[in-house]
């Protein structure tokens, strides 16, 4: 027995080092290198640049759009399926992108590469870490942390395959790679059961009293009636709209404040870097604090972030620019997953973070939205400021939030089989 569970428990932790190096692979491969190759595609392609960015919009899109596709495959036929199927898709993109002689095939590329990221990571990843481990917090910090260690590997792995190769074996390595490491968790998914969702009550009993989940269970249609699930929406979305405006714009936004091109550069890598940072503190420490006050503490930071750049033109305010959003990014994704599985429960978890991410579709509109307001400003402060204030409203309404309740509805006396057995006086 003991032996059993000591197998099990080394299974678990190879899965889950898997799927960490799965969503470092396509995180890198993807966000974080796309922008660093576009250069050299638009260059040898002749392309302008809101051509080459409607690219990486609709990576973004169809990240989001797509998050219903790996909830189907995964309940019809398995995760292990639902990898297979999202390897396939993710390396033709991939190759799609090295094989690209014009703007047709860039946006195909563009778009497979959304939905495989999609098949291959945060929905799958997730759902088996949730079934896997009792100490989620701790296990999603390390998985996360993952995501955010290949933003930060990202560019230097195009340097690296690039200063031997050109851009388009770039694409043709990463395209084999992700075969390789999806094929691997493939396998490894396939050897191991998932345990069934608990009945309800029993997954609370299950978990210590720091972590026990206060329902299970939830239908949709049952989440989707409380105002829990929208704040929690809302703090998701907002972390997505801060991180990728943050990306997109943010060096653009410092230049034009006298900032150095290359100190500014290195506040965005000083964001990742704490993004890194906080997802593993989450992971040391989530289990033994409130999710909720993880994620008040997130948006706190990431609020005080997107305050500080707005204004940023001396190291303090762009340190403190870097370190909040750094912290809010990395510390969002890993709160909110937890409170909707301690929230809800696991049984029906896959749907409702499926959910959950659609909103991802929108959050690329970010740097559109930022553009417009700098086009018409001739700055992008007010973009910030203006994140800045709602994710503020957010965690202001978060401090009020409470655990869901699920109402059981009793049948009615008139509804119960003896009431009309019973003479009335």
């Amino acid at each position: 027995m003991i032996l059993s569970s000591i197998s099990q428990n080394g299974r678990a932790l190879a899965v889950l080092l898997a799927l960490s190096v799965l969503l470092f692979l396509v995180t890198a491969a993807t966000y974080s290198s796309l922008g660093v190759v576009l250069p050299n595609m638009v260059k040898e392609m002749g392309w302008n640049w809101a051509q080459a960015g409607l690219g990486f919009t609709l990576l973004g899109v169809a990240c989001g759009a797509s998050s219903w596709l790996p909830r189907v495959l995964i309940r019809r036929f398995g995760v292990q399926t639902a990898l297979i199927v999202g390897t396939l898709v993710m390396s033709g993109g991939l190759l799609g992108l090295g094989l690209c002689r014009g703007l047709p095939m860039y946006f195909s590329g563009a778009v497979a590469c959304g939905i495989g990221y999609q098949m291959m990571a945060l929905i799958p990843g997730t759902h088996v870490i949730a079934g896997l481990f009792q100490n989620r917090a701790r296990a999603m910090g390390f998985y996360f942390a993952a995501a955010s260690i290949g933003g930060i590997a990202g560019p230097w792995m195009v340097f690296a395959v690039m200063a031997f190769f050109n851009w388009r074996q770039f694409w043709f390595v990463q395209s084999a790679a992700c075969v390789l490491i999806g094929i691997v968790c493939a396998v490894l998914i396939g050897r191991l059961a998932l345990p069934k969702p608990v009945a309800d009550g029993a997954e609370a009993k299950a978990k210590p009293p720091a972590a026990a989940a206060v329902g299970s269970g939830w239908t949709v249609a049952e989440v989707l009636r409380t105002p829990q699930f929208y704040i929690l929406l809302a703090a998701y979305f907002s972390h997505l709209l801060s991180g990728v405006t943050v990306a997109s714009v943010s060096v653009a936004h410092l230049t034009e404040r006298g900032i150095v091109l290359g100190v500014a550069g290195a506040m965005l890598s000083l964001e990742s870097v704490m993004g890194l940072a906080s997802r593993m503190g989450a992971g040391i420490i989530g289990d033994k604090i409130s999710a909720k006050n993880l994620l008040l503490f997130a948006l706190a930071a990431n609020a005080t972030g997107c305050f500080a750049l707005s204004v940023a033109d001396n190291y303090p305010l762009m340190i403190l620019y870097a370190a909040g959003t750094g912290i809010g990014f990395g510390l969002t994704i890993v709160a909110t997953t937890v409170l909707l599985l301690d929230y809800y429960g696991r049984e029906h978890n896959l749907e409702i973070f499926s959910l959950t991410c659609l909103i991802g579709a929108l959050s690329a509109l970010g740097p559109v939205i930022s553009g417009i307001i700098r086009d018409s400003t001739g700055s992008f402060a007010p973009a910030f400021q203006i994140y800045g204030v709602a994710i503020a409203l957010i965690g202001v309404v978060t401090v009020f939030m409470r655990p869901p309740v699920r109402k059981v509805s009793v049948p009615s006396e008139a509804a119960r089989p003896h009431a009309a057995l019973v003479p009335s006086e």
